[in-house]
């Protein structure tokens, strides 16, 4: 046992402090944060204008489909698609560079920040972006040798929905072949349309703002209630 601080601090270094106190810079940096201009060329993609598009169609449908009636947001919610619409435009579609900082998007789209970065999450969460932390060296001989950077973001298409894009977005076919581009839409809403739940359904198929489409949705979320208590009461097979 040490006998007083003397002689602790006396102690020599193990090999484990030794590394943790040399990696310290004196400035906090966020925990899985890249050191910019070494990561991005794996991340960021080049996307055509139009593509980035479909992706900003895809996202406005899925907050349709996914708004409860009389409710004023989906689950992306307004904010979402506002910061997803703007990325979209600012976006650099021949390196697919996309790295705004949180005050320019403040400024840009005039919302908080509580609101740009709970827009950032539900778009993240629900699979319509990404985003790499990033740090940068401050260029500083003493204090903090590094900062954190602004994120680099990238949008993304939920693979539920890439099937709702190719039908929305299909090319326009030879006039011999309308016969089988009608059968291969159907089939192509038919699919989609199998993945909806009962109360998603008639949002989908008539609109949020129709007033039966609301009523039909009422109808169907108390049908899909009622199947999941069934569901909970059945007996578990232990097999």
């Amino acid at each position: 046992m040490f006998n007083n601080i003397a002689e602790i601090t006396a102690r020599p270094m193990t090999g484990e402090r030794r590394r943790s106190t040399i990696n310290r810079t004196g400035e906090k940096v966020r925990r899985h944060s890249r050191r910019k201009g070494r990561c991005e060329a794996v991340f960021w993609r080049p996307m055509s204008r139009e593509d980035a598009r479909k992706i900003v169609f895809a996202a406005r449908r899925y907050e349709t489909s996914t708004k409860k009636p009389g409710e004023r947001n989906g689950a992306l919610g307004h904010v979402a698609l506002e910061i997803i619409d703007y990325l979209a435009n600012l976006m650099n579609k021949n390196t697919g560079r996309l790295d705004p900082s949180i005050i320019g998007m403040m400024k840009a789209l005039r919302r908080c920040r509580a609101a740009i970065v709970r827009g950032l999450q539900a778009l993240r969460e629900h699979g319509f972006l990404d985003w790499l932390r990033r740090f940068e060296p401050t260029g500083n001989a003493e204090g903090p040798q590094v900062k954190q950077a602004t994120n680099a973001y990238r949008l993304l298409c939920p693979p539920a929905l890439a099937n709702l894009l190719r039908v929305y977005f299909k090319p326009a076919p030879l006039p011999g072949d309308e016969e089988q581009r009608i059968a291969e839409l159907a089939a192509a809403v038919e699919d989609y349309r199998r993945t909806l739940s009962n109360a998603e359904l008639p949002l989908f198929m008539m609109g949020s703002d129709d007033a039966l489409a609301q009523a039909l949705a009422r109808l169907g979320a108390a049908i899909d209630r009622r199947k999941e208590r069934e569901s909970a009461k059945e007996p578990q097979s232990l097999i």
